[in-house]
């Protein structure tokens, strides 16, 4: 068996409250709240990136695994809030976990998928016999346009995956659905992504997540019922509500993953996040889809199933835990900590 033998997260415990933003542009948060199903969003401090949150989650990840980190020999970090264009961010979580100098590393871009990807490649790797362990980490601190409406939701977080032999949740099937659907994107020195508003929606999102899954469900021979738990990319909380009823799954499936109402849209660790939140209290023999969604466009489907493993694994700070560690600021100090004022 090949899957996840540990897992990460990291989420700054700053936030900002739906009803502080609609405060500044005088809009109605109530109806922001209701369209989105997001209350507040979680805020990097002025010392955190994508690198800080990458190295937090991986440690966290490597301590619960209880192995010497010299033995991961492959490290990709997702995200498209990198903290350099030109020098990677897997090089600096490596030394910072102290994995040595032998091993694979990339950073990968796919909007908010890249993380998934990174687990797929460290599933072949080992598999293929190329390593013993992979990591694979996804962590934004996601850009928003003042006044944009992705202001709401775009957050900070990070959440890490450690594959190997031996899991506390086998990986059984991958499926990966990918078009050039120019939904979402970012030139190359603009700080901040353009949308296409509600193009976003079914040409993106939807048709995607649901060709991905229902391919993984035919090809594998699984149906909706197989599953104990689903988790899809969070974006915002209407979106995977829309898209779990459209593949047959009920609200009570994807409530455990659903943290997006609290934390907002953490990009590449938004989908591994859920799936972390779900791995906290999933018990043996409990089967769990997970479909991500990246912008641009393309979904990756995992069908993973929990092994007895999971008993002896030591889940004591679970991600809903971590949500309730916060501490709320204004407009203002939201606007320092994300370095658009000094």
């Amino acid at each position: 068996m090949i899957g996840i033998v540990s897992y990460g997260t990291y989420i700054p415990k700053f936030r900002i409250k739906v009803e502080e933003i609609t405060r500044i542009w005088n809009e109605d948060a109530e109806t922001v709240k209701q369209n989105l199903g997001v209350l507040e969003k979680s805020v990097p401090d002025v010392d955190e990136d994508t690198a800080t949150m990458a190295v937090e989650a991986g440690r966290e990840a490597i301590s619960r695994a209880r192995i010497k980190p010299e033995k991961i020999g492959a490290i990709f970090v997702g995200s498209e809030s990198h903290p350099y264009a030109v020098k990677p961010t897997a090089t600096i979580v490596g030394e910072a976990l102290g994995v040595g100098n032998y091993y694979f590393c990339a950073d990968l871009e796919f909007a908010c998928k890249a993380a998934t990807a990174g687990m797929q490649i460290c599933y072949a790797m080992v598999k293929a016999g190329m390593i013993e362990y992979g990591l694979s980490i996804g962590s934004d601190v996601a850009q928003a346009k003042p006044g944009d409406a992705l202001e709401y939701t775009a957050a900070a977080g990070a959440a890490a995956v450690l594959i190997g032999k031996d899991p506390i949740a086998e990986i059984e099937a991958t499926v990966s659905y990918t078009s050039d659907t120019p939904d979402f994107w970012r030139r190359e020195l603009q700080p901040y992504p353009s949308h296409g508003g509600r193009f976003t929606g079914f040409p993106a999102y939807f048709r995607h997540i649901v060709m991905a899954a229902k391919k993984l469900m035919e090809e594998f021979g699984y149906t909706a019922k197989d599953f104990d738990y689903a988790v899809f990319h969070q974006p915002n909380a209407k979106f995977p509500q829309r898209v779990a009823s459209m593949l047959g799954f009920s609200e009570e499936k994807i409530a455990d993953g659903m943290i997006v109402r609290f934390i907002g849209n953490t990009y590449s660790a938004s989908s591994l996040l859920g799936l972390c939140s779900i791995l906290d209290k999933a018990m043996p023999d409990q089967r769990i889809l997970l479909v991500s969604f990246g912008s641009g466009a393309g979904s990756d489907a995992f069908a993973i199933r929990v092994t007895d493993r999971i008993l002896d694994y030591p889940r004591n700070t679970r991600v809903w835990d971590k949500l309730k560690e916060c501490v709320y600021i204004d407009y203002a100090l939201y606007l320092k900590h994300r370095r658009m004022i000094r």
